[in-house]
């Protein structure tokens, strides 16, 4: 065990000694530490990195409860308010008839699910993750406006998806239990109180931070550190008074947000550490869940990543933006860059570690086979899709540029990454 972990670190440093000439050949870090997990998995890789349930559930929890409280401290609310109102329609319409199409599709489609495990796979897959269509969230040639939208809805879905992720576990898990513990009431009851809870802590410590730093009590560099533990604090003390940690970190984020001012140089500590540990998620992702995953791989979970990508993402986005003014072309490419990524991956080794194996055998699958297509396809299409969609909308000059999108970081790529990209394009380099 000890030579894998050295071999782990060893892979991360070289990764981040060659993570920008990866990009280039479309290479990102979700693609290449999922065929890395792979060749470490156990049975299928060279190596058997087999880690045990608790370290699995503790990573996964303490990755997701970092992402949410950075992708939603990070938004600056006075910057979207001239988009408000297409934002709004993709997050408060888009988003719950992805969830109830995804559901009906899910009991229609796949054998023997109950409705909560439908309405699970259908939450667990509604959150999308911009980081996966990376060429296309820094191509210049992209309508700053429409990128901003892409990556504004991708941190904002996966906070506003997870109180339903939740209450369909609690669901699945009641059902196939004769205890009371987890019931989709005691679900709500957590919900309520890690949404308070976490507005709450999320304001007092914006408020604290912000007196702290105008009385030189406190430096920006030292702070990242305090609100790296902020972010977690949200999420542990909630639970221990009965919240849900996922939400309490979540509503905590945006509240801090909005009153400190989401300032860069104090998030980005918090952004980077998150953005580690997910990359250790991508890894246990391929060493763990595709493995066991594919072992019960059904032609019925196949169909429904399949149409989980296209048909419920695209339709569900038309919808919500019909009578937007978009044009069509930019609705299908809103569409169509709906990559499901980071948080489908967590809600997934979730259920693998709380759901007994014929609970998760069932639905596990399909998110894992989600994700993977998902990887593969907006891997692939990022680049030229990118390119064809700019020039045509630089023709139509539809849509305006709107505001810049460079104050909101995409997930997972570092500023100077994304400076590299950027002069990347603008030279004409791949």
């Amino acid at each position: 065990m000890d030579g894998t972990f050295s071999l782990i670190l060893l892979l991360l440093f070289l990764w981040s000694l060659f993570s920008q000439r990866l990009a280039r050949v479309e290479l990102s870090a979700p693609v290449t530490f999922v065929l890395l997990g792979l060749l470490l998995s156990e049975g299928i890789g060279v190596l058997d990195l087999a880690p045990s349930p608790g370290t699995v559930r503790t990573l996964a929890e303490v990755t997701l409860a970092w992402v949410l409280f950075t992708d939603a401290a990070r938004l600056s609310f006075r910057a979207l308010r001239p988009e408000l109102g297409l934002y709004g329609r993709l997050l408060l319409l888009g988003l719950p008839m992805c969830i109830g199409l995804g559901t009906l599709l899910a009991m229609g489609l796949l054998p023997g699910v109950s409705g909560w495990a439908a309405l699970y796979v259908a939450a667990a897959l509604a959150p999308t993750d911009a980081a996966l269509g990376a060429t296309m969230m820094v191509d210049p040639v992209v309508p700053a406006r429409i990128r901003r939208l892409i990556n504004v809805e991708s941190g904002l879905n996966d906070g506003i998806a997870t109180p339903f992720v939740v209450l369909a576990l609690a669901g699945v898990a009641a059902a196939g239990s004769a205890s009371d513990t987890h019931t989709p009431g005691g679900a709500l009851v957590e919900l309520a109180i890690g949404l308070v809870y976490g507005a709450l802590l999320g304001l007092m410590a914006g408020w604290l931070l912000r007196l702290g730093l105008r009385r030189g009590w406190a430096t920006e560099d030292v702070a990242g550190t305090g609100v790296l533990a902020l972010a977690l604090l949200g999420y542990t003390s909630a639970i221990a008074i009965g919240g849900n940690g996922f939400v309490a970190a979540f509503v905590a984020g945006l509240a801090f947000g909005s009153t400190h001012g989401a300032r860069r140089p104090v998030l980005l500590f918090v952004e980077q550490t998150a953005s580690l540990f997910s990359v250790l998620v991508w890894l246990l992702f391929g060493a763990v869940l595709v493995p066991a995953a594919f072992d019960h791989l059904t032609w019925q979970a196949a169909l429904y990543a399949v149409l989980s990508l296209t048909v419920v993402r695209m339709m569900a986005v038309a919808l919500a933006l019909a009578g937007s003014g978009l044009d069509g072309k930019t609705v299908l490419f809103v569409g169509w860059f709906g990559p499901r990524g980071l948080a489908s991956v967590i809600f997934a080794l979730l259920a693998v570690e709380e759901l007994a194996p014929p609970a998760w055998q069932s639905i596990v699958p399909v998110v894992a086979c989600t994700v993977l297509l998902s990887v593969v396809a907006h891997g692939v299409s990022s680049a030229p899709l990118a390119q064809r969609y700019g020039k045509a909308s630089a023709v139509t000059g539809v849509p305006p540029a709107g505001p810049a999108a460079d104050d909101l970081p995409i997930r997972g790529m570092g500023a100077g990454a994304v400076r590299a990209r950027r002069r990347g394009g603008r030279e004409g380099r791949p």
